[in-house]
This record gives C-alpha cells, sequence and structure tokens, in this order.
C-alpha cells in the first residue's frame, strides 16, 4: 500500500457514515469530486477535510473536499447481497481447500446433482484445481473439507474482512479514518 500526498487522478473524497466510519471498507466508500460538491450544495454532508486542489465558478472558489462525513446515519445492518465478490470477501479471497489465492471460482460443498443449493450456506470459494478434484462428490466422500463452514456472513462481518484488503493507494487525509491492522508510516 502505498501512502500518497496527492490523490490519484480523479480527486476521490473518503465518505464517512454519521459515526465517522467508512461506509464500506471494501471496496472503500469512495465519491468522485463531482458527487461530493452536488452533496456540499445539498447539505447532505460535512466537510472534514481538503486536498489544495480547488474547483471555480464565475461566483464561487471551493477546495475539493478529500473527507466528507453524511449528516444523517445509514444503517448498515441490512443482510449482504449474495454475489461472488462478497462470496470471494467471506472466504478471505482464498480457496477453502487448500488457501490457494488464485484462479478462484466456487463450489457447491454439497452438490447440485445431491439437491446442494446455490445458497451462503453451501457455497465456498475454491482454486480451479480443488474444484475439479472434488467434482461431484461430498466433502467426505472427496476427503475435502473447507477451512470454515459456509455460512451468511453479517454485513460488520464483510466489513471487517474488507478491513484486511486496503487499497494500492491512500490519501494521506483517509489515514485518520480508516483502520486496517496495517503499520502506518510517521
Amino acid at each position: 500500500m502505498q501512502v500518497l500526498n496527492h490523490p490519484p487522478s480523479g480527486w476521490p473524497c473518503l465518505v464517512l457514515n454519521a459515526d465517522f466510519r467508512p461506509l464500506s471498507y471494501y471496496p472503500l466508500s469512495l465519491w468522485p469530486w463531482q458527487e461530493v460538491i452536488k452533496a456540499v450544495f445539498l447539505d447532505r454532508v460535512d466537510v472534514v477535510s481538503t486536498y489544495d486542489q480547488e474547483v471555480h465558478s464565475p461566483s464561487f472558489t471551493m477546495r475539493l473536499p478529500s473527507v466528507v462525513s453524511l449528516k444523517h446515519y445509514v444503517p448498515q445492518d441490512r443482510p449482504p447481497a449474495f454475489t461472488r465478490f462478497n462470496l470471494f470477501l467471506r472466504d478471505s479471497f482464498l480457496c477453502q481447500y487448500c488457501s490457494a489465492p488464485d484462479d478462484l471460482t466456487f463450489d457447491h460443498v454439497v452438490p447440485r446433482s445431491r439437491g446442494g443449493r446455490t445458497t451462503w450456506e453451501n457455497i465456498v470459494t475454491a482454486c480451479a484445481r480443488c474444484n475439479l478434484m472434488k467434482g461431484g462428490r461430498t466433502p467426505a466422500e472427496a476427503h475435502m473439507h473447507p477451512f470454515l463452514a459456509p455460512s451468511r456472513p453479517t454485513a460488520f462481518e464483510l466489513q471487517e474482512r474488507g478491513r484486511k484488503f486496503p487499497p494500492h493507494h491512500l490519501h494521506k487525509s483517509w489515514l485518520d479514518y480508516l483502520y486496517w491492522d496495517i503499520e502506518l508510516e510517521a
């Protein structure tokens, strides 16, 4: 991860909930500067930090926000959608049979041919090699058991997992609001 004094192209803005936590860690809750300016004018956000870069109109000048917080708290307790990305995030982007991080797909623990359903409780992340080795067998038949029993994650659990995967570029003004378990340069 690289901490930047200037942002990557586009001047993104970190969006915090009203409790000053990011709306999401993975992907990181970033808005383009145009959306942030609109939200400022509609009085939906408070500007917490700014870039040195300014935007101008004939009668107005404003420094671009780098961090904003929502004025009203958005509850984060809704159940996460059952998507490939959320499944991979739940399983930390690792094969649940061999821990490989590459060539990932998903596997029905109880095969569909045996009545297994496509649900949080029956799908795990698997590399293509392990998925092929397991085939249409049960874990007991294949002698391949997932490291973690598949289960429906909460939004909080996915947020916590997402904290393990910081983006490659962070603006220095964002660091006080991000709580990854990494050592930051002083």
